[in-house]
């Protein structure tokens, strides 16, 4: 079972970090950018560690307060949930 949960995380952090890095390139593009919300829920899935990586990698809604504070708390309802 914890092989499996192991897998999901990797996945789900896989499609966060993807999105975190689409979202820089269109904001870069101004383009159309994903929603805080779909980031959210994304981390709040499993992919928390995948959105970690991404923000301190690329440098990407580390600023943004409002952001953050809903990031840690996907964070915590995760560990929560599992």
């Amino acid at each position: 079972m914890l092989k499996l949960y192991a897998g999901l995380l990797f996945v789900a952090s896989l499609i966060s970090f993807s999105a975190y890095l689409r979202d820089k390139f269109q904001s870069k593009r101004d383009g159309r950018r994903i929603a805080e919300k779909t980031l959210h829920l994304i981390d709040l899935s499993g992919g928390w560690p995948g959105g970690f990586a991404a923000q301190k990698i690329l440098r990407h809604k580390t600023r943004k307060r409002s952001f953050q504070i809903k990031y840690w708390i996907t964070v915590v309802l995760h560990i929560s949930i599992v």
